[in-house]
């Protein structure tokens, strides 16, 4: 009778009577409805693009000077006078070189700038120093010139190559084209091989020359080598600019720009931009989204906006170039000192590789040293078990695994720091990581709430999110040519949020919606994970932050995941299919929204849509694919991504491992680890990045299940105190426990008598 007059059950009677609906119904719907607000809450953040900046009024011509290797480090007020005159008045910005092949060579940069798309001239392996451009070229008159190559070039482009590129796409967009130079052939030279007009060297007075034609690519040679040699090439090739600069056309645009690399080693080189319109600012455009970095592609798309042309349909990947303000008025401030971009872009790319390298040695260390504590954190009831762990080695092992967990929030942390300036920079990053590592691991120790279960998890996690998320409203700095970012040399990304940064932020998000759901009720568990998840969704998937159309549709889908089973049970069937229908809703609606846009302005969810429609999508998929083979077995994040999903196994299957039982205790952490699961799996794939977010999920995740699956180990063999038997009271030591006297003198022999006695005892304490 008490239990039929509780004040629980007299509040589902209010519920019955009041509105008709049963509090069981509306529990088993809840979480469904709250799945559907999840999407929409995402499709709103997907919608929302910034504005296009105002379009600038066309010129009569346009002057491309090229220089394959040229960088900023190159230049000087005495040295180059006229460059540095130019960028000093002009707009500035780091160029990312990447082309169709894996090594940008001169002859693939000046291909690629006349294509307006990642194109190669060979498939050859580069090691060591790039071959000169030298096409196969002819002077059939005293006019022009042909590439005898150029159609087999074309070819070689559009048949095995997945970029689609049209070699001479440029070219074929202007009436006329005037080339100087053996490099600025292959940029003006139209898909059949012709050059409209060609002159093997600059004349003594190029100005007739400059004004002949709307646009003119000028070749002012390969900037190779070090030292003095480097210096005099720098020199020829800035003396040719000022003739160049002296002879230009009235209402004319002149841009340089280091076309290509010279060596197997990717760096970020010059690019500038000088006539009405483009007086100081940075440089930038909607494909890098990031103010002062343009794309090699992103020149072909600028030349016919400043003319006023249209661009080909679905031939340019590139988007024009457009200036912005903020750019220091002292040209050196701009391009050295902290600004330097391509010294930190060199200096991340051989530090990440060593970090990710040691972090997953080290963890799969770790995990090999826990297995054995494991077998042992359970302690046994009977006096065979064996001896529990020293609780200093165990407090120590806890210590590590949040240390292990804090390794990749702290490497983004450590990028605020000038490390890349050092003599040794490697060194200087793994000490800065350290100590944060340390100051992190700290915080979390000396914490009152430590002692709790899941507050280390909770707790690592939360620190993830908020690391990644600060930097996403800081507008992603630490991320740019950071160690746990992304290399504006390699062309990937230039703003928002990276591969490693994204499995980091939804781990982080997910669990700790996960550890956080638990302190409430089971109702209302879905509505913490929603809540989080969608805010998840609007920081990864918003153009303002995370710029990550694809990867804002999986956090969607493992959030849905999530919020279905955070109440407990499994993924069922229909869990599923509105899990589904939820992440199908996102993709559909930001499709439409995307494709109401015109072709400029579309996303790449948009893009690829559009070329699926016509026909043209081959290249797009051959894209993603090549992208995830390549970064499934190059990088180090796989590693950590293998080496999670083993030692997560082992926990859920070994009869030592007890991710059973914290899940069993825990419901909605099982959940948090499906969503993020399932998110890391789709932005992998869709992204192009392969196991690299699950791997830093992992990295940031895997530590402190461990961790927490010791501590319910630790805990496995305690009984519920009755009324009537006083708890038996297990040695840590597994030896024999010590039975405290039983008010009742009830006795026990054997543990399974007594487990029997406890569960009668417990049946016959039960209200009526």
């Amino acid at each position: 009778m008490n239990r039929l007059f509780s004040g629980n059950f007299r509040n589902r009677i209010r519920r019955v009577r009041r509105f008709g609906i049963p509090a069981r119904r509306v529990r088993s719907w809840l979480p469904y409805a709250l799945v559907v607000l999840a999407a929409a809450a995402g499709l709103g953040a997907l919608a929302i693009r910034p504005a296009a900046g105002p379009a600038k009024n066309p010129l009569d011509y346009v002057v491309v000077a090229g220089a394959a290797g040229l960088r900023w480090d190159d230049l000087d007020p005495q040295r180059t006078p006229n460059m540095w005159a130019l960028a000093s008045r002009g707009s500035v910005g780091w160029l990312s070189v990447r082309s169709g092949h894996r090594v940008t060579c001169p002859a693939d940069g000046w291909l690629t700038l006349g294509a307006g798309n990642y194109a190669a001239w060979d498939t050859a392996t580069v090691r060591g120093q790039c071959p000169a451009a030298a096409p196969d070229l002819t002077e059939p008159d005293n006019l022009g010139a042909n590439i005898g190559q150029q159609r087999g070039i074309v070819r070689v482009n559009q048949e095995s190559l997945p970029y689609g590129a049209v070699p001479g796409a440029l070219a074929e967009s202007v009436r006329c084209t005037v080339a100087v130079g053996t490099g600025a052939a292959i940029a003006a030279a139209r898909p059949f091989g012709r050059v409209d007009r060609y002159e093997s060297q600059l004349p003594a007075d190029p100005e007739s020359l400059l004004s002949s034609c709307v646009l003119s690519i000028v070749d002012l040679g390969a900037i190779t080598g070090s030292g003095a040699a480097r210096q005099t090439a720098v020199a020829q090739a800035d003396a040719m600019l000022g003739r160049v600069v002296a002879a230009r056309p009235e209402r004319s645009l002149i841009m340089v720009a280091g076309v290509s690399d010279t060596s197997a080693s990717s760096r970020l080189h010059v690019a500038l931009a000088e006539g009405e319109g483009w007086d100081g600012g940075w440089l930038t455009s909607a494909g890098t989204g990031r103010d002062g970095y343009l794309q090699l592609v992103d020149l072909a798309p600028t030349v016919l906006a400043a003319l006023g042309r249209d661009e080909p349909e679905n031939v340019f990947t590139g988007r024009s170039a457009t200036t912005v303000p903020g750019r220091p008025a002292d040209l050196a401030d701009a391009v050295r000192g902290d600004h330097d971009a391509d010294r930190r872009a060199t200096a991340q790319r051989g530090v990440a590789d060593e970090f990710f390298t040691a972090l997953a040695a080290a963890q799969l260390l770790l995990f090999v040293l826990v297995v054995p504590l494991m077998v042992r954190a359970r302690r046994h009831a009977g006096p065979r078990g064996p001896a529990s762990p020293s609780r200093i080695l165990v407090a120590a092992v806890e210590v590590a695994l949040i240390a292990a967990a804090l390794a990749v929030p702290a490497a983004l942390l450590a990028d605020a720091a000038p490390w890349w300036r050092a003599g040794h920079p490697g060194l200087a990053f793994g000490g800065i990581t350290l100590l944060l590592v340390v100051i992190g691991t700290v915080v979390v120790r000396v914490s009152p709430r430590y002692r709790r279960t899941l507050w280390p998890m909770g707790a690592v996690a939360l620190i993830g999110a908020v690391v990644v998320g600060a930097d996403l409203v800081m507008g992603g700095q630490l991320q740019l040519n950071g160690v746990a970012g992304y290399s504006a040399a390699q062309g990937g990304r230039y703003a928002g949020v990276g591969s490693v940064g994204l499995g980091v932020f939804v781990a982080g998000m997910l669990v700790a919606a996960g550890c956080l759901a638990q302190w409430i009720r089971k109702p209302w568990r879905p509505v913490i994970v929603v809540l989080i998840g969608s805010l998840a969704v609007v920081m990864v998937g918003s153009p303002y932050l995370g710029a990550d159309p694809s990867g804002a549709i999986a956090v969607t889908a493992g959030v849905c995941v999530a919020a279905a089973i955070s109440g407990g049970g499994w993924l069922t069937v229909p869990r599923f299919a509105w899990a589904a229908l939820a992440g199908l809703a996102v993709t559909i609606g930001f499709a439409v929204l995307d494709l109401r846009r015109p072709p400029p302005d579309q996303g790449s969810l948009g893009n690829f849509l559009t070329a699926l429609g016509d026909g043209t999508a081959g290249p797009a998929i051959q894209r993603a694919a090549a992208a995830n083979g390549l970064s499934l077995v190059d990088s180090p994040l796989t590693v950590l991504a293998v080496v999670g999903v083993l030692m997560l196994a082992f926990c859920q299957f070994s009869p030592w491992g007890g991710l059973n039982r914290v899940f069993g205790l825990h419901p909605a952490l099982r959940a948090a680890g499906a969503g993020v699961t399932v998110a890391a799996l789709i932005a992998g794939f869709l992204g192009g990045t392969a196991l690299t977010v699950a791997g830093a999920a992992a990295a940031a995740a895997v530590p402190t299940a461990v961790l927490t699956t010791l501590r319910v180990l630790d805990h496995a063999a305690d009984r519920t105190r009755v009324d009537g038997l006083a708890p038996i009271v297990a040695d840590t030591r597994g030896e024999q426990p010590e039975r405290a006297p039983a008010s009742k003198g009830v006795t026990v022999e054997s543990r399974g008598w007594r487990v029997r006695v406890l569960w009668i005892l417990r049946r016959s304490a039960r209200p009526l």
